[in-house]
């Protein structure tokens, strides 16, 4: 199937990337646009109206000028099929992912390390420099163009994330909610050129002309939480739009990792949340993600299972702690079970422990004695 037939099946009133990914299954290496109508009438069932625009190729006017202007603007168009497509998007978790990409730039989209930063719009003093921390530790130890951080070139966070990517030489590449004929916010344009001119990429499902709309970002976000191997949420309200984000990278089974911060600050209620309730790993500097990615760990940062832990404890969290010196490894239900504590409290005295780096958090929400 050609180019055009492929931005013409994305077009298409009523086809949905799903129902366009298990076509092109269906039918691979044809052209879904010549099948014969009874073909595709038994695949549509009742959907006339479907069936009817596929015969009749009432999309491909404008696919036809979709691809004009994607070449005179230097735009790739990434079918699910290509090589280029960024094939972490294709693993079977991520059901939902689009069918096509528009992206502008020389990124990689596969590489093998690929870090999705995010957070709230209205970024704290703490959180840009927590963002510059994590992002150019990991980024100095991991040469840098071996990483590529993904965010979605919005106010505070994302803005920090791709600034610090281009400071330290990594590749980022902005996802958007809206055609790439146009820049939001508009006072990211220059950052976007920044992005593009080193290495980086714009990257979006939508077609040119497609208008800034509130309801198109939750839906951008997928695509940054999918390609990434994990998620790192620096700063966030309670009801922000990054746990929307980490919720669904955690439910395609990726990594998620928050920044703690005071229990006072609007704007950490959200990450220690996170931390507080197992839906996320703290990350108190590039060590923590590096450690639980098993990406080389930063040199100015010894990891914290190699640290000093504090020579004394509260009774409660050394109770803890000998619990897990015990059995090894436990989850947070394992340990209520055998402490007898309220999951609250248990969680609570985990969190302070992580804290104090007395004990890790492995991958699958295990607990275990640091060092």
């Amino acid at each position: 199937m050609d180019k055009l037939s492929q931005v013409a099946l994305t077009m298409t009133a009523g086809l949905g990337p799903t129902a366009i990914r298990r076509l092109v299954d269906a039918y691979p290496g044809e052209d879904i646009f010549a099948l014969p109508a009874a073909e595709l009438r038994a695949a549509f069932g009742s959907h006339r109206a479907l069936v009817d625009n596929l015969l009749a190729k009432t999309a491909f006017p404008r696919a036809e000028e979709e691809l004009r202007t994607a070449e005179a603007k230097h735009i790739k168009v990434l079918f699910f099929t290509d090589e280029a497509f960024p094939q972490r998007l294709n693993r079977d978790e991520c059901g939902d992912s689009p069918a096509l990409l528009y992206a502008l730039g020389d990124a990689d989209l596969n590489a093998g390390r690929t870090l999705a930063v995010v957070g709230t719009r209205k970024a704290t003093p703490y959180g840009h420099d927590m963002t510059e921390r994590i992002v150019g530790a990991i980024g100095d130890t991991n040469g840098g163009k071996e990483v590529l951080i993904a965010s979605g070139l919005a106010y505070g966070i994302d803005t920090a994330a791709h600034k610090s990517a281009l400071a330290h030489g990594m590749p980022t590449v902005a996802v958007l909610g809206h055609g790439l004929d146009r820049i939001y916010p508009p006072e990211n344009r220059s950052l976007a050129q920044q992005i593009v001119a080193n290495g980086g990429a714009l990257l979006t499902e939508y077609p040119m002309g497609t208008d800034i709309n509130p309801r198109y970002f939750p839906a951008r976000n997928r695509i940054i939480a999918a390609m990434s191997d994990a998620t790192i949420v620096v700063e966030a309200s309670e009801h922000g739009g990054a746990l929307i984000t980490a919720t669904m990278a955690a439910g395609y089974q990726r990594e998620v990792f928050a920044v703690p911060g005071r229990l006072t600050d609007t704007y950490s209620r959200g990450t220690n949340n996170l931390i507080a309730t197992n839906k996320a790993i703290l990350a108190r500097d590039a060590s923590d993600v590096a450690y639980h990615m098993g990406w080389p760990l930063p040199d100015k940062h010894a990891p914290a299972a190699q640290q000093e832990l504090f020579p004394t404890l509260p009774p409660a969290e050394q109770r803890m702690l000998d619990l897990l010196r015990m059995h090894g490894q436990m989850s947070l239900d394992e340990i209520v079970a055998a402490s007898g504590l309220t999951m609250p409290k248990a969680a609570s005295l985990m969190f302070n422990l992580e804290m104090s780096q007395a004990v890790h958090v492995l991958p699958g929400r295990l607990y275990c004695v640091a060092g």
